[in-house]
């Protein structure tokens, strides 16, 4: 485990979900779990992948949307157009959403993940979305939304950050406190 992994264990440990958002991030977990099996089967191509990881990934790139490339929520309908641009190189579109998700995964080396302790695998959801916000030394909504660890600071675009601006979705924490209850 490394130092950034242990901060973030310990800072997931004592975190909470704001109480004006628990019913919100309560219901994106209802979601999730709705879907499980996706997520499962996903997972399963990967030793030690835990399901919720796929899960909350895609519900911080795609709200969920099984239309939409798990790389960067662009549609399944053509290879993504965002960056990464042109995935999935194998196969034709349209892609289904299950081997999207797999070409993602492999593609950001997430298939060679063998720690999914909690701290690991923030690290390696910010990493997976961008580590602007930890050169900026501010807490990432990526992980930290609608909980106690996050107030405002967000890319409103890629290399655009506005210190005042606020995340609208729960971050892979508050989701975590739940799926992980």
């Amino acid at each position: 485990m490394s130092a950034l992994s242990d901060q973030y264990a310990a800072q997931f440990k004592t975190c909470a979900i704001k109480p004006e958002h628990t019913a919100e991030v309560q219901q994106q977990v209802e979601r999730i779990r709705a879907n499980r099996t996706r997520y499962e089967s996903v997972a399963a191509k990967f030793k030690g992948m835990p399901w919720w990881a796929v899960a909350v990934m895609h519900s911080m790139e795609c709200d969920l949307n099984f239309r939409e490339h798990l790389h960067n929520g662009d549609p399944l309908s053509a290879r993504t157009v965002q960056v990464p641009k042109g995935r999935p190189l194998a196969g034709k579109p349209p892609f289904t959403w299950e081997e999207s998700a797999v070409d993602a995964l492999v593609y950001d080396k997430l298939d060679r993940v063998t720690d999914w302790g909690v701290g690991n695998a923030l690290v390696m959801f910010e990493n997976y979305n961008g580590t602007g916000y930890r050169r900026k030394g501010v807490p990432s909504p990526y992980l930290w939304s609608y909980t106690d660890q996050y107030r405002s600071g967000k890319y409103t675009a890629d290399g655009r950050y506005d210190p005042v601006a606020v995340s609208k979705q729960p971050g892979c924490a508050a989701l975590l406190k739940i799926i992980l209850g």
